[in-house]
C-alpha cells in the first residue's frame, strides 16, 4: 500500500487535480526564482479543528519532493476555532507549496464542519449513541473518509467534555478504523425486505445468516412500523430479552407512523413529556416534535408499544433527517432512543465548508491582499506538527 493510499492523492496525479493556476504559477517561481513563504489557513465560519487528513497529506507530498516543510498547527484536533482566525501557518518554499493549496483545502473544510456538527448532535443527546451512516451520501470515497474522521473528531470532544456516547461507529468498512472498530456497522437496507417479502422474513434471513450478530429491523417498508416491530420481537423472544434485538424507524417525511396522526402525537408527547409542548416552539422544532416521518412523538409511540407488549429491552434506532437541530428538539422531548443513523451532520451549505489559504510572508516581508491583514502572525507560541 502506497503511503498515499489513506492521505489522499499521490504525486503522480497531484497535478491533473490541482487549479491550473497554481500550476503555471509553481512553473513561474521555478523559472524567476524561489522564494520562502508563509501561507495562513482559516475559514469564514466557526469549526472544530479536523487537521490529520490534510495535514497529513501535505507533509507526504513534501517529503515525496525531498523539501523542507513547517507546519504550525495553532489548534489542538477537536478544538473550537472562531471565524477567521487562523488554523495554521504554513512555511516552505514557493515552488514546492504553491501547486498543494487545492488539495490541501478540499481535505481540510469538510472534515472540520462535519466535526463541528457531530460534536453539537453528541452533546444534545449524550446519553444516546451516533452512527455514521453518509457514506452512500458522500461525491466519492474521499469525502466519505472526510466526513467519518470528522464525526470521529466531533465525538471524542463530546466524550471528553461531557461524557456523551457520540458515534460508536460508521456503515462502511473503510472508515471504520476512526472509530475504533474493524468493519461497519449496520444490518439490512429497505431492499432486502423487498427481497424477502415481509419484515419478518427479512429478519429470520438475517438472523439465519449471521445468527451470532445482533439484529436492527427495518419496521417503515410496509408502513406497519408498530405491527412488523412486535410480530419480530414474538417471533424471536430470545434476541428481544437479551437486548440485540433493535427497530429502526426510517419513516419517511410524506406520512405518519402508524397509529400516529397531529392528535395522538401530542397525546403521546402530553402522556410522557408535557413539558414539550407547552412553551414557544417554532414550526421546525414542532415538525420534529410531532410531525411526520422520525418524530419525538413516533419514538414515544413506539417505545410505549413495545413496553406494554412486554418487550422493554427491544431498542429503537431511529435515522431520516437527523442534525443538531433535529437532535436538540429530542433532547427537549428526552425521546426514548437508544442509537441515530445520521448522515446528516454533512453540511446542509456546502459553501461552509470552504477553507482560505492566503501568503501573508514571502521571505521576512510581510505582504498580504488589502483586507486579509489580520491574518499577520502574533509573537505567541504555536504548535508545530
Amino acid at each position: 500500500m502506497s503511503r498515499f493510499d489513506s492521505t489522499g492523492p499521490d504525486p503522480k496525479i497531484q497535478p491533473a487535480l490541482t487549479d491550473s493556476y497554481f500550476n503555471l504559477t509553481r512553473e513561474i517561481v521555478k523559472y524567476h526564482g524561489d522564494s520562502d513563504v508563509t501561507y495562513a489557513v482559516f475559514m469564514r465560519r466557526p469549526v472544530t479543528l479536523a487537521p490529520k487528513l490534510a495535514a497529513d497529506w501535505l507533509s507526504a507530498m513534501m517529503t515525496a519532493r525531498g523539501a523542507e516543510v513547517n507546519i504550525e498547527q495553532l489548534h489542538k484536533e477537536g478544538a473550537w476555532v472562531g471565524a477567521g482566525e487562523p488554523l495554521f501557518y504554513i512555511t516552505g518554499a514557493m515552488s514546492q507549496l504553491v501547486d498543494l493549496e487545492t488539495i490541501f483545502l478540499q481535505r481540510l473544510g469538510a472534515s472540520c464542519v462535519a466535526a463541528y456538527n457531530a460534536y453539537q448532535m453528541c452533546i444534545e443527546l449524550p446519553d444516546v449513541a451516533f452512527l455514521a451512516m453518509d457514506a452512500r451520501h458522500c461525491a466519492g470515497s474521499d469525502m466519505a473518509e472526510m466526513m467519518a474522521y470528522g464525526a470521529s473528531v466531533g465525538s471524542q470532544k463530546a466524550r471528553a467534555k461531557t461524557g456523551a456516547k457520540g458515534f460508536i461507529g460508521c456503515a462502511a468498512d473503510a472508515t471504520a478504523h476512526f472509530f475504533d472498530a474493524e468493519a461497519g456497522m449496520g444490518t439490512m437496507p429497505h431492499a432486502l425486505i423487498g427481497y424477502a417479502g415481509t419484515t419478518l422474513r427479512a429478519a429470520e434471513m438475517f438472523q439465519e445468516t449471521f445468527p451470532d450478530k445482533p439484529l436492527t429491523v427495518l419496521v417503515d417498508y410496509f408502513g406497519r412500523e408498530v405491527d412488523d416491530a412486535l410480530q419480530v420481537a414474538r417471533a424471536m423472544p430470545h434476541l428481544a430479552q437479551e437486548g440485540r434485538l433493535s427497530v429502526r424507524l426510517d419513516t419517511h417525511g410524506g406520512r405518519f407512523i402508524q397509529g400516529l396522526d397531529t392528535q395522538l402525537s401530542y397525546a403521546v408527547l402530553e402522556r410522557n413529556v408535557p413539558d414539550a409542548i407547552r412553551g414557544y416552539r417554532s414550526e421546525t422544532e414542532l415538525r420534529n416534535l410531532m410531525g411526520t416521518g422520525v418524530s419525538a412523538a413516533a419514538v414515544w409511540h413506539m417505545r410505549e408499544a413495545l413496553d406494554n407488549a412486554g418487550f422493554p429491552s427491544v431498542k429503537i434506532v431511529a435515522s431520516s433527517g437527523f442534525g443538531p437541530d433535529k437532535c436538540r428538539v429530542f433532547s427537549l422531548a428526552k425521546a426514548p432512543v437508544d442509537v441515530i443513523g445520521t448522515g446528516s451532520y454533512l453540511p446542509q451549505k456546502w459553501s461552509e465548508t470552504y477553507v482560505t489559504a492566503d501568503i501573508i510572508e514571502y521571505g521576512a516581508e510581510k505582504r498580504v491582499k488589502v483586507g486579509r491583514e489580520f491574518l499577520h502572525r502574533d509573537k505567541k507560541e504555536t504548535g508545530t506538527i
